[in-house]
């Protein structure tokens, strides 16, 4: 039976994530059962896996998140990281975080395939024995 993995991944920068969520399928499809759920923002993938966390083996966590002029950068950013790093301990199951931070638009896109490496992660952590 083929493990399954949640994609959750956060549109708010639709063209961003649509790369992201390419580079991290092409990885993983036809290997395990995926299903991907959209959510507005990158706030918003952490309660998403935890509501999941039960009906599958691993997460992909996917979105971005670029710097303005206020901190919500900041809180966003370690808010995000902080919960899904807890949500992978206390459940024992891998989530890889592919959320980009970025400073510019122009970093967003040039990162937009980083989705891969969310992806190996989990896949490495999976084939542990």
């Amino acid at each position: 039976m083929k493990k399954k993995i949640l994609v959750v991944n956060a549109n708010y920068y639709k063209k961003i994530s649509d790369g992201l969520i390419a580079s991290a399928l092409r990885l993983i499809e036809g290997r395990y059962s995926i299903k991907v759920i959209d959510v507005p923002g990158v706030f918003e993938i952490p309660v998403t896996i935890s509501k999941n966390l039960k009906k599958f083996d691993a997460f992909i966590a996917l979105g971005c998140v670029i710097k303005g002029q206020t901190p919500h950068f900041d809180f966003i950013s370690q808010a995000s990281t902080t919960a899904i790093m807890t949500l992978s301990i206390d459940s024992r199951k891998p989530i890889g975080n592919g959320i980009i931070t970025c400073l510019n638009m122009k970093q967003a896109k040039e990162r937009k395939k980083k989705g891969a490496e969310a992806a190996k992660a989990i896949i490495s952590i999976l084939n542990q024995r």
